[in-house]
C-alpha cells in the first residue's frame, strides 16, 4: 500500500501532485472509496453533520471533492454484518482510500473488527490518503495527548505500518491547532521518531521512500 498521510487533506498543489504521482494516473480517471468511520468516535466531529459533510465533499478538508471518476463509501462499522463478497471486491478495485479524521484509536479498532487490516497486504497498488486520525492510525503510537476513545488494551498503540508517529495540525503560536511547544512535549512521550505537520503538509510513504511534501510548517523529532 502507498500512503499519503496528511493533517487536513489535499490542501495545496504540492500535495495534489504527489497524490496523482502515487496513483499513477489523473484523479479524474481514478476511483475512490471514502471511510468516515473515525469521525464517529470523536466528540467534536461525529456522528452527524460532519460525517455527512465529509462523505458529500462539503467539508473544509479537500478529499472527496477533488474530481474523482467515482467515489463510494466504505463504512467499517457495517462490514462485520455483511458478507465479505459484497465489499472486498469494491476495496480491491479502488485506486484510493480517503480516510477521514476523528479518533485514531476508534478507527484502529474498526479496521481490526471489519477485517480491513487483514486486507492491507493485498492492497499493494492502493493509495491510502489519511487525514489527521486517518494518518495517525498507520503509526505505531499516537501519544497520550490524542487518546479519546479508550481501546480494549488501554494504551495508545496503533497499526505500526510506518515506523514513525505524527502530530497533526501544527500551528504558529496563538493560532488554532497544536503549537510547536505542545508538539515537542508530545514527542517527548513517543517511543519512535516522529513528525509534527501543519495543515499544508503531508508525508508520502512508498516501499523505498519517506518524503515530506509541504507548503507550510513541519518538524522532525528523532528518537
Amino acid at each position: 500500500m502507498k500512503l499519503l498521510l496528511t493533517s487536513a487533506g489535499v490542501t495545496n498543489p504540492t500535495i495534489f501532485a504527489a497524490l496523482e504521482a502515487l496513483i499513477g494516473k489523473p484523479i479524474s480517471e481514478s476511483n475512490a472509496l471514502c471511510i468516515p468511520t473515525a469521525q464517529y468516535g470523536h466528540p467534536w466531529v461525529g456522528p452527524g453533520i460532519k460525517a455527512w459533510e465529509f462523505i458529500s465533499g462539503k467539508s473544509e478538508n479537500p478529499m472527496v471533492d477533488l474530481g474523482w471518476k467515482s467515489v463510494g463509501v466504505l463504512e467499517l462499522t457495517a462490514l462485520p454484518s455483511i458478507d465479505e463478497e459484497r465489499w472486498k471486491p469494491l476495496l480491491l478495485e479502488a485506486d484510493v482510500l480517503l480516510v477521514a479524521g476523528g479518533d485514531a484509536l476508534y478507527l484502529h479498532h474498526w479496521m481490526q473488527q471489519s477485517g480491513l487490516v487483514d486486507m492491507i497486504p493485498s492492497l499493494t497498488e492502493t493509495v491510502w490518503v489519511g487525514m489527521s486520525a486517518g494518518s495517525m492510525v498507520m503509526t505505531p503510537q499516537i501519544g497520550r495527548e490524542f487518546v479519546g476513545w479508550k481501546s480494549m488494551t488501554g494504551d495508545d498503540s496503533a497499526l505500526g505500518v510506518v515506523p514513525f508517529s505524527i502530530c497533526p495540525h501544527l500551528a504558529p503560536d496563538g493560532a488554532a491547532g497544536n503549537s510547536l511547544a505542545a508538539a515537542e512535549r508530545w514527542a517527548g512521550g513517543i517511543r519512535h521518531p516522529s513528525y509534527a505537520i501543519d495543515d499544508r503538509t503531508a508525508i508520502s510513504v512508498t516501499d523505498d521512500a519517506v518524503d515530506v511534501l509541504t507548503e507550510g510548517l513541519w518538524r522532525y523529532f528523532p528518537k
